[in-house]
């Protein structure tokens, strides 16, 4: 398997496909900041959250205590207490802490706006003539669905014999952007509840959604998972009658800052979604230590966020991360933060120390599953983090599908036209988005705490693999506690797409 860009750690594969002529699309500026005048100061200027009593906006001698420590606002979530500010001062943040009314305060990122890299996905392998003309589609099956082990591994072919999901339900792709021109996205794609918010204050303009050239298809690929059509093109989504949006939170450089991912959670409490997809995790820390001033900031402004959506009817659904890390350890290494600057290794208590918004209280957690069914080498584990497990594939050296199926990964569309293989949690978490979207059809009226009670009765009770040695050389991988229906590595159990349309 080739190794995932750093910045996509939700991912585990780079895609192969068909075509992946990325579509152009708008790509918004960011808004003025404090110091724009001075290009000396603009080149160190950053993205601050300012947390204040939810329910109303800063004050005006918050107002003014920002304009004081040269900060501008960018925009204000007063829904939720969340105001994104801009400025060049060092010391913005730890003098706003100082300041009646100021719950909290932190910078988002290390990096100055706007983040100028870019990140080169890479050239896609393309399926030949020879590939497609191996695959076989039975009577009723989408011409690349033979390809799809993962869908009959939740039962979502069985599923569809009863239902494909109602086109009143959306599914929010929290993401890098995704190609609503995709022919087997098109056709259940919801543009009403879909958006750009990479700066944190929404861009409606048409098409900004989508990913532009050299950006990552990750969101796209997502969404194709979730609800590709079942239209006689191409593959067939694990929900192919529900709506799918796209609200891309990723800089053209790849981070999910804190602004950009308030921003989407607050756009799909605001535009009826019913369930949000999370293949990610918050920039620029892996995890947010609450004890840290700057770090405590994003974890509420996120927090509040995923709770505001959550309270308006949608189902928050997260990756749980692709370093076989075990979650419920006493303490564990994350070596890889900040990453938009020079990260260290850090030894981080996981009861205090969040990956946002996966460890948020309230979102689904999901664990990834090979083709064998057995955890996937690369996913994330621990017992009381996990709520539930699903198809994210794994490498054919550890897990090799069954014929038909030619590939361990799991296949998804690809901007442009072009369909291709990831794997990781990143995967796995659509395949419950899905599940969670059949649910909710089937039970239109469902607030999310039922939709989520649903979700967990109905998965398949999936005993504890132990030993895990998942490359068989004698090693113990990963540890797996807890008994059949509730533990470390499956959660609840593997999601069950049939029983959500038929309990």
């Amino acid at each position: 398997m080739t190794a995932p860009h750093p910045r996509f750690r939700r991912v585990m594969a780079v895609p192969v496909g068909m075509a992946m002529a990325t579509a152009l699309a708008f790509l918004p500026n960011v808004t003025a900041s404090a110091a724009e005048e001075s290009p000396a100061a603009e080149a160190t200027a950053l993205s601050y959250v300012v947390n204040v009593s939810p329910g109303h906006g800063p004050s005006k001698h918050v107002k003014k205590a920002i304009a004081d420590a040269g900060g501008t606002i960018l925009t204000s979530y007063d829904q939720i207490g969340v105001v994104v500010v801009h400025s060049a001062n060092p010391d913005f943040a730890k003098i706003l802490r100082t300041v009646p009314g100021v719950q909290s305060a932190g910078n988002t990122r290390n990096a100055p706006l706007p983040a100028q890299s870019t990140t080169d996905v890479g050239t896609p392998k393309m399926l030949d003539a020879e590939d497609l003309a191996a695959v076989q589609a039975a009577e009723g099956q989408d011409p690349l669905e033979p390809l799809q082990w993962d869908l009959p591994a939740i039962k979502a072919d069985k599923a569809h014999e009863k239902s494909l999901g109602s086109s009143k339900v959306t599914v929010a792709v929290i993401d890098t952007g995704v190609d609503d021109t995709h022919p087997d996205i098109a056709p259940n794609f919801d543009r009403s509840a879909s958006v750009n918010c990479v700066t944190g204050k929404p861009d409606t303009t048409d098409g900004a959604w989508r990913p532009t050239t050299g950006e990552s298809p990750h969101g796209t690929h997502v969404a194709g998972e979730i609800a590709a059509a079942k239209n006689g093109v191409g593959m067939t989504g694990v929900a192919p009658g529900v709506k799918v949006s796209g609200i891309k939170v990723s800089t053209t450089a790849g981070y999910f800052y804190t602004e950009a991912v308030v921003c989407g959670f607050v756009w799909a409490a605001e535009h009826g979604v019913d369930v949000t997809n999370n293949s990610y995790y918050t920039d620029p820390w892996y995890f947010n230590c609450k004890n840290d001033p700057d770090q405590k900031a994003l974890v509420d402004a996120v927090s509040r966020a995923s709770r505001y959506a959550e309270k308006k009817g949608a189902v928050n659904v997260a990756a749980a991360g692709n370093e076989n890390y075990d979650l419920a350890a006493d303490e564990i290494t994350d070596p890889v933060s900040p990453n938009d600057a020079t990260p260290s290794d850090r030894v981080i208590d996981p009861s205090e120390c969040y990956d946002i918004p996966t460890q948020l209280p309230g979102v689904v957690t999901v664990a990834a599953t090979g083709a064998k069914g057995v955890k996937s080498s690369f996913s994330n584990h621990g017992l009381g983090v996990i709520d539930i497990a699903a198809p994210g594939g794994d490498s054919t050296r550890f897990q090799t599908p069954a014929p038909p199926a030619t590939s361990g990964l799991i296949l998804g569309t690809l901007p442009g036209g072009g369909w291709g293989y990831m794997a990781g949690t990143s995967m796995a978490t659509p395949h419950v988005a899905g599940v969670a979207a059949l649910i909710k059809s089937t039970h239109p009226k469902a607030p999310p705490a039922l939709v989520k009670a649903l979700l967990y009765a109905e998965a398949d009770a999936t005993p504890c693999t132990d030993p895990y040695d998942i490359d068989g050389d004698g090693k113990v991988d990963a540890v797996c506690e807890g008994p059949k229906n509730y533990n470390g590595f499956y959660g609840w159990g593997t999601a069950d797409a049939l029983d959500a349309v038929t309990k």
